[in-house]
């Protein structure tokens, strides 16, 4: 009679060849054509929390918002469903960024499954195609206007897996569906995999997430009318027919520690190195293989019931002044600082970030919301 494997062996061959496949992958992006910053509107962050923490989060995250930074997170939703809600307008309000989540525990509560949408879009863009009639006079009332909008939809499952003493070992993936739409003119769909581990100690815990784990394409598609045509190539335009991006993997490591200060008083300290694929990038480590971003951030927990948090992010190797001829380099980065408190099963978070660096900063203000949604009835 054929003895069966215990468990773990199985899962250790599972872990083996899906680290495998992901460096098999990122050795493949060396000889394919990524383009970087692809699909960067995944890489603003979820939640005025993780943004105030420096987009420190992947260890961290442990409500509806980890089916974002890391979907082995969701295994930390197990009495009631989570929902997260955020909003944020960048550049004086020419931008707009919604976030949507929700996290439902199942099964024992040994299991969650999540939902998430996000859409970053440019409303009401000025489109001039038409402006100049043929005569040359300008007509104003040719001018119409248009979106530029980025959809993504993420379908979360995670799993605690099991406990080995005071360890506890989780995994989760997301499967991802982006749909890009730039007016009537383009539209883009495109499928992607993430992937997570998190290991679980007393006061720490460490994270990897794979992210487009099986590299992400989108399918661009272009809807010119025959007028449309006319002034592009008349204005020496190209017009372009098809295209296919593609976004290589990334791998984001995280730890974090918990320190107790006094009672009622914690300290929790997290720091993540974001590693690029797709070419040398601006970043504190930037070879040709792999770009690696650092982000550090703490959150200063009172009583479960107030926060004050900050972080740094987005390392950058810049010109000590741009408007002179001086040409010394310095590191810049990007600071964000927040605030939240609770009450009963609703949290309201704040984050105040610099979307551009300290050089000349650009700063904006976030919201968030995070509900528990108690799902027993009254009875009579």
């Amino acid at each position: 009679m054929r003895m069966k494997r215990p468990k773990i062996e199985g899962c250790r061959k599972s872990i083996c060849l899906a680290l495998l496949v992901f460096f098999l992958l990122s050795g493949f992006h060396l000889h394919a054509q990524f383009r970087t910053y692809s699909n960067e509107f995944l890489n603003i962050g979820a939640g005025a929390r993780g943004l105030a923490m420096g987009n420190a989060q992947v260890v961290s995250a442990d409500d509806a918002t980890a089916g974002y930074w890391n979907p082995a997170g969701l295994t930390a939703v197990k009495d009631l469903p989570s929902l997260s809600l955020m909003h944020a307008e960048y550049f004086s309000g020419i931008a707009k960024y919604d976030y949507a989540a929700l996290a439902i525990p199942v099964k024992d509560q040994s299991k969650t499954i999540g939902v998430s949408l996000l859409r970053f879009a440019v409303d009401d863009i000025p489109n001039t195609l038409f402006l100049v009639e043929p005569d040359g006079s300008l007509n104003y009332n040719n001018i119409q206007s248009f979106s530029s909008a980025d959809y993504a939809f993420l379908f979360s499952y995670a799993q605690q897996y099991r406990k080995i003493g005071n360890l506890e070992i989780d995994f989760g993936g997301n499967a991802k569906i982006i749909y890009r739409k730039v007016g009537s003119f383009a539209n883009a769909w495109g499928f992607g995999l993430d992937a997570a581990v998190t290991v679980k100690g007393n006061k720490w815990k460490a994270s990897a997430v794979a992210r487009d784990v099986t590299t992400t394409f989108n399918a661009w598609s272009f809807n010119f009318t025959d007028r449309e045509k006319q002034v592009l190539y008349l204005t020496n335009n190209d017009i372009p027919v098809q295209s296919t991006e593609m976004t290589a993997p990334q791998l984001v490591l995280g730890g974090a520690y918990s320190f107790g200060i006094r009672p009622g008083v914690n300290l929790l300290a997290e720091a993540n190195l974001g590693c690029s694929f797709d070419g040398k990038r601006n970043t504190l480590i930037s070879t040709k293989t792999v770009s690696i971003d650092p982000r550090l951030g703490f959150e200063l927990n009172y009583k479960d019931q107030f926060y004050f948090r900050g972080g740094l992010h987005n390392f950058q190797r810049a010109l000590a002044d741009a408007d002179t001829l001086d040409q010394k380099k310095v590191w810049i980065f990007q600071p964000g600082l927040g605030a939240g408190f609770k009450i009963k099963n609703v949290n309201i978070d704040y984050a105040f970030i610099d979307l551009a660096n300290q050089q000349s900063p650009l700063y904006t203000h976030v919201f968030s919301l995070k509900l528990l949604i108690n799902r027993k009835k009254n009875t009579p």
